[in-house]
């Protein structure tokens, strides 16, 4: 049946690999690259026959999980990760390379050989660290932003590398090649804002008119996909073009329903790459070869953490970010499979080479989860060390935080309450990271702390054992989740007062254990409406009637669910 047959096994694999990971706690994607090594061809028994396409269908799965990312991502998220994605990432490509470069000559390697091995490290793995976020329920965390920033940068270093590198002996001819992929990329992107603002909501609109579940999702994905290809046929990477369509496709009235139609899409499809890495481990070159493995292992993932980690501390970011990032981006990347076949192609490195770069890098993959679970104790072990006081604050209280309120985001919503609290005379304390907000809470008199509420260091801080309440006010849900499923750890008996987006937010908020979910577009359409009603001399009871059944209308059946 070819690949038929193929994909049957590998779900049927990736199920048990998935149930295996269930039990014992751990997260889905190590049985999905266990189940790779299963039926892989180096373990003999049932095995897939035509790896190269399943290989081709991973890039799918790569592409759809970063289509879904840009349609729950917006841009303004990475405005206070801009300075490190921008500048930081190219830092830390050379400084990777250099590293590679140092082991190379460390293990006798000649010095081009050395190069390519720096350039194939130098990359970490998107696909593994946005799973291995969702799976922790860090993904909307400063720390989840600074990653991602610098990943996406990282993505776009894919297509010079692949055009540098094989250049090496003759640098001078690569010049010109290298400019022309550069043009390319600003026509593409250029277009890519033309298409998007113009063309591509409109044609949403007109499909989602005609209220067919199946085209509105077929037209989706062709999107994605569609946009991914034409990248690709740009010279810049298909992924990188699907995540661009899903931040095009973010902005406009459709999002929320085009992501929850594209997620268990994006789920197969990427069972299908996390398989397909787990084929390319042979165990046989793994045990030949332990020594050199270990050994290589251990210097990128020490000599990659400490670099994400200086440079993050260098940027300006404090707190558990540093750590966070160090012990999240430290493995080698999907894209070195794509430069070692390169690499290969071209007669610039050995097979042997080509075979010891996927291992580490497979290696690496599967010790993420591990180690990037490991951010919290580890920061916690680090403030037992240190008696002094790791965060800022402003404001607090002399005699401590009991019985207090916690505002979760200083934006306008969390500065409205915490005015009218402060006027009750009520104690509380805002947690922000924007550092224009917490000038504005400043000069307002407010008790704030600088750190990331989905973090419980920061909570900690805030004293949210003690607290009498809880008020989320960001309005991106995947942040919510996390703040919500942090604050119940710490305090389960704390009621949580949380913003939603929408109807689907407020069910997945309550069954998270939230009190109380507030819609403000909600809300402040019912005052619009009895401004207008006091306007039309509407009697101020029967204005109060309405109001409330209106109200009881949209909360009521959500709140049976609590």
């Amino acid at each position: 049946m070819g690949i038929a047959a193929d994909i049957a096994i590998i779900v049927a694999a990736g199920l048990i690999g998935g149930l295996i990971a269930q039990q014992l706690r751990q997260p889905l994607i190590l049985g999905y690259i266990l189940a790779g090594v299963m039926v892989g061809p180096f373990t003999g028994g049932v095995t897939v026959s035509e790896i190269h396409d399943i290989e081709l269908l991973a890039e799918i799965g790569v592409a759809l999980l970063l289509f879904a990312l840009g349609l729950e991502f917006s841009l303004k998220e990475l405005r206070p990760v801009r300075n490190i994605a921008l500048i930081g990432t190219p830092i830390q490509i050379l400084l990777s390379i250099a590293l590679g470069f140092g082991i190379g000559q460390l293990l006798g390697w000649e010095r081009v050989i050395s190069l390519w091995f720096g350039g194939m490290i130098a990359l970490s793995s998107t696909m593994v660290i946005l799973k291995t976020l969702m799976s922790q329920g860090r993904l909307g965390t400063l720390s989840s932003r600074v990653m991602i920033g610098m990943l996406i940068v990282q993505d776009l270093a894919v297509v010079p590398l692949m055009i540098i590198l094989p250049q090496l002996n003759e640098p001078e001819a690569g010049l010109p090649v290298l400019g022309l992929a550069a043009l390319k990329a600003a026509f593409f992107l250029f277009l890519m804002v033309f298409v998007g603002t113009r063309v591509i909501p409109r044609l949403i609109a007109r499909i989602a008119a005609w209220n067919s579940r199946e085209l509105f999702l077929l037209a989706i994905t062709a999107i994605g996909l569609g946009i991914g290809y034409v990248t690709y046929l740009f010279g810049l990477s298909f992924a990188f073009g699907a995540f661009m369509a899903g931040i095009v496709l973010s902005e406009s009235d459709y999002s929320h329903q085009a992501l929850s139609d594209i997620i268990p899409l994006r789920d197969i499809f990427g069972l299908l790459f996390f398989a397909s890495v787990g084929m390319l481990l042979d165990p046989a070159f793994l045990i030949a070869n332990w020594q050199v493995i270990l050994l290589v292992v251990l210097l990128i993932a020490m000599g990659k953490g400490l670099i994400f980690s200086a440079l993050s501390s260098l940027f300006g970011y404090g707190n558990v970010v540093p750590l966070a990032v160090g012990l999240g981006l430290f493995q080698v990347g999907e894209f070195s499979f794509v430069l070692a076949r390169v690499g290969l192609s071209t007669n610039s490195i050995s097979q042997e080479l080509y075979t010891l770069t996927l291992t580490v890098a497979v290696m690496t993959m599967i010790m993420t989860p591990f180690v990037s679970g490991l951010t919290a104790p580890l920061y916690a072990l680090r403030k037992r060390w240190f008696k002094r006081e790791l965060l800022q604050t402003i404001n607090l209280p002399e005699t401590g935080l009991r019985d207090h309120v916690v505002i979760a985001g200083g934006g306008r919503i969390g500065q409205y309450v915490a005015q009218l609290l402060q006027q009750l005379e009520l104690n509380f304390v805002i947690i922000e990271l924007d550092y224009h907000r917490i000038g504005q809470a400043r000069e307002a008199g407010f008790p704030i702390i600088y750190g990331d509420a989905g973090q419980e260091i920061v909570l900690e801080v805030a004293q949210v054992e003690h607290a009498r309440l809880v008020i989320v006010t960001t309005p991106a849900v995947t942040i919510t989740q996390s703040i919500v499923e942090r604050v119940r750890h710490l305090n389960p008996a704390v009621h949580i007062v949380a913003r939603a987006e929408g109807v689907e937010q407020m069910q997945s908020l309550y069954a998270l254990g939230v009190y109380e979910a507030v819609q403000p577009e909600f809300e402040a359409g019912l005052e619009i409406t009895r401004q207008a009603l006091l306007h039309l001399d509407v009697a101020v009871s029967e204005i109060q009637r309405l109001t409330d059944a209106t109200r009881q209308e949209l909360y009521a059946p959500l709140q049976t669910r609590k």
